[in-house]
């Protein structure tokens, strides 16, 4: 029998060991704001109370109430002197 081809999502999984992809998750919040030349996008997953954060070029369409896949990985960051967790979104598509 033959391998089935590997998904984008599989491979990225493969070759970077530190990201992690959820399916099907709820979005309780989407805030965007511009920085730059990008909107940056935050989203608030039910359930989970660590922000996601991805950027984007255009504005986007409000997720609230979607469900969505997300790749993603941990990061942190300094936000007025204290030391924030934040999920880097590396892949978001609507479910």
């Amino acid at each position: 029998m033959k391998d089935m081809p590997k998904s984008p999502v599989t491979k990225m999984l493969d070759k970077h060991s530190d990201l992690t992809h959820s399916t099907d998750v709820k979005v309780v919040s989407h805030v965007q704001r511009e920085q730059d030349d990008w909107y940056v996008n935050t989203i608030m997953i039910d359930g989970v109370s660590v922000p996601f954060i991805y950027k984007r070029k255009k504005p986007y369409r409000s997720l609230i109430g979607a469900r969505v896949n997300l790749t993603y990985y941990p990061t942190s960051k300094q936000v007025a002197g204290f030391e924030m967790e934040m999920m880097k979104v590396v892949r978001i598509r609507v479910a």
